[in-house]
């Protein structure tokens, strides 16, 4: 591996998960209580939506009692003391890697803890439930909804992730599926751009056979070792 200047980070549901967060996609996880199309599409909501209230409701509430783990803490060390550039793209919507320090996040798929007004368009704090049909602090309208990026909605910040990873000289994967596009793309496009390429994840992903090595094991272990050995004095 060469000079790393500029990284790029993508974060999972695996990263999250040790915090106590269910991942979505996992044995025993979300999705098997409740289908996609009943939550997690803009036609659902548009159907019913006080189940999909109600259920994002839930998960507010629930990633307000959870505390990061030695993995988010370790990307917010990285954050505070690695010189070059850096992102962290997550596809998480808790804001545990906030909480344990890190600065440089995007949240492509949304935020658990923002409120998005479909009539004036503003977005704002919230971390109270939405199914009442509170009105929106701007506006004063009732058409909040969770800012949560559904299938079929286009992810946030693809601009700014594209021209991240067309600079950067490392791409890292921690806690994904490889299933979810175009995060699972990502790694891909950093190959063709000419950098170097790790997964850290709890077992090989769809997309293990794009990375340069693959560390398997749990993230609180793994992070905290790749970051201490990226930190290290040369």
């Amino acid at each position: 591996m060469g000079t790393i200047r500029n990284i790029v980070i993508l974060t999972g549901a695996g990263i999250s998960a040790e915090s106590g967060i269910d991942t979505f996609r996992a044995e025993g996880g979300l999705w098997e209580q409740h289908r996609i199309e009943d939550v997690a599409t803009p036609e659902a909501f548009e159907r019913d939506p006080d189940l999909v209230l109600r259920f994002y409701d839930m998960r507010r509430e629930s990633i307000q009692t959870k505390e990061p783990n030695a993995a988010h803490l370790a990307l917010a060390r990285l954050d505070r003391e690695w010189a070059g550039e850096l992102l962290i793209v997550t596809q998480n919507v808790d804001d545990l890697h906030e909480r344990a320090g890190a600065q440089r996040v995007l949240h492509m798929h949304g935020e658990h803890l923002n409120a998005w007004c479909t009539d004036c368009d503003a977005r704002s704090r919230w971390t109270g439930p939405l199914k009442q049909r509170p009105a929106c602090p701007g506006c004063g309208a009732r058409a909040l909804r969770p800012d949560v990026v559904w299938f079929g909605e286009m992810p946030y910040g693809m601009d700014k992730i594209y021209s991240a990873l067309r600079t950067a000289d490392l791409f890292v994967s921690i806690g994904t599926s490889g299933a979810v596009y175009p995060a699972a793309g990502f790694v891909r496009d950093a190959r063709e751009l000419g950098a170097a390429t790790l997964e850290l994840n709890l077992e090989r992903s769809q997309g293990s056979g794009w990375f340069d090595e693959s560390r398997l094991g749990q993230a609180s272990e793994l992070v905290p070792a790749w970051v201490d050995e990226l930190l290290a004095p040369r």
